[in-house]
């Protein structure tokens, strides 16, 4: 009898923890929320104005194409403050890449460049010149963005006119590691830098060299006579990548003259993939290609 009296007991309290279990929210322990996933998206927003003087003549036009990095959260919400150690540190990663282009907006650029482009009219209508539409100063930034999961390359053409004979153009990139949340130098990819970079700057002179045959000149003609030196320091100039490989930009001027326009070279990715690391095939998402 007693025994049955004790088996009688323990059930009742196995039942009575299992009702606390379901029915008790307050009694029952916290459950540990599942930690979200978090995304990013690099789009651009379109900055841009004309700006007149006292007597409605444009002085200055511009439009910004701004990268602008997003964190979301699964439930599609944006991360805009921190609920947890990983949206901190997604948040610090939108800061450092957003503030990458904060200068292009800055009103004190502005407010320069209509400075500068106030003071040439004057200086111009006093030496008996014409000041009008076309005279204005204009300044038109252009990027592209291509991104994976762990990618954002920023390719950009920064095209400015502020007097002189004709417009300048500057190619401009920036690559940013979203899983490490920084900016970085393509050689870092490679799992041997100074030989990545090596091979990239031969093609580059390569390719330079097909095109010059292909025009009937000599590439020292077509190019700066030191074009060998520029390309073997390729990864100082606009490198970008895109779906099918990676760009190496040069602007006006930089391995060529101004007539000779912008030089662009360009590999693909089944060139690059023998020279990469790991974490340089993981960043361009090329595993499958193996």
């Amino acid at each position: 009898m007693e025994a049955i009296i004790a088996l009688l007991v323990v059930l009742g309290t196995l039942t009575a923890c299992a009702g606390e279990t379901v029915m008790d929210v307050k009694g029952a322990l916290p459950m540990a929320a599942a930690p979200q996933a978090i995304t990013y998206t690099a789009e651009t927003k379109t900055y841009s104005d004309t700006i007149v003087d006292e007597d409605g003549t444009p002085l200055v036009s511009y439009s910004y194409d701004v990268p602008v990095l997003t964190a979301w959260r699964a439930d599609g919400t944006a991360v805009e403050e921190a609920r947890t150690p990983a949206e901190e540190t997604a948040l610090a990663a939108v800061e450092t890449f957003n503030s990458r282009y904060e200068a292009w907006t800055e009103e004190e650029r502005i407010e320069e460049l209509v400075g500068y482009a106030r003071q040439d009219r004057a200086w111009r209508t006093e030496s008996g010149q014409e000041w009008n539409e076309t005279s204005a100063y204009t300044e038109n930034l252009t990027c592209t963005i291509y991104q994976t999961e762990h990618l954002v390359s920023v390719s950009a053409s920064y095209d400015s006119y502020t007097g002189g004979a004709h417009p300048n153009q500057m190619l401009l990139a920036w690559n940013f590691d979203l899983s490490t949340g920084d900016f970085f130098s393509v050689e870092t990819l490679a799992s041997d830098s100074q030989a990545f970079s090596k091979a990239v700057g031969e093609e580059i002179v390569r390719q330079a060299e097909t095109r010059a045959a292909e025009e009937g000149v000599d590439a020292g003609t077509m190019l700066w006579s030191d074009y060998r030196e520029i390309a073997a320091d390729w990864s100082s100039y606009a490198v970008s990548f895109h779906e099918d490989g990676m760009t190496v930009g040069y602007s006006p001027y930089e391995i060529a003259c101004y007539a000779a326009g912008a030089q662009v070279y360009h590999l693909d990715y089944e060139q690059l993939l023998p020279m990469l690391s790991d974490h340089g095939k993981n960043v361009l998402e090329l595993e499958s290609q193996e």
